[in-house]
């Protein structure tokens, strides 16, 4: 770079016969046409840098467009699961409190079975007990009468 802005405006041409030294003039001109072209290369360079790094932005912008989408979805997700787990869970729950009531109203209804088979069983043993009572009392009667029948034989003998 041969120039500044400022030595661009600082700059004071010799004067010659018919105006300014004309080698002078070109000189500087081919100097300000040498930055110039310099400065335009340097400029598209720097466009097509910045095209490169604008598309770059726009594939991560992509990138993380699609991760938050991502995210959003894996959230949505986990809340469905969470969701699902809690109503199995109390599925479950009712399901055991349910069969848990069935287990106890069957064990009430075989402890009233065995309890009114154990009723009807003292009745068979009450009644067992009373008619062999009764049969021990007509066979004593019958010895009672055998044996007063004996005596009044060996008395009659």
């Amino acid at each position: 770079m041969n120039f500044t802005p400022n030595d661009i405006q600082n700059i004071l041409f010799k004067r010659s016969l018919f105006g300014f030294n004309q080698l002078q003039v070109e000189d500087v001109l081919d100097k300000v046409v040498e930055d110039l072209s310099d400065y335009i290369r340097e400029n598209n360079k720097l466009k097509e840098k910045l095209d490169d790094i604008q598309d770059k932005l726009n594939y991560y912008k992509g990138i993380e467009q699609t991760l938050q989408n991502s995210l959003i979805v894996a959230q949505q997700t986990s809340d469905e699961i969470i969701s699902n787990a809690k109503k199995n869970a109390e599925n479950i729950v009712k399901e055991a409190e349910l069969t848990a009531r069935k287990i106890i109203e069957d064990a009430n209804h075989e402890v009233l079975s065995i309890k009114y088979e154990y009723e009807r069983l003292q009745r068979d043993v009450e009644a067992y007990r009373a008619k062999v009572e009764s049969i021990i009392r007509a066979q004593l009667r019958s010895l009672q009468n055998l044996g007063g029948k004996e005596e009044a034989e060996s008395e009659a003998v």
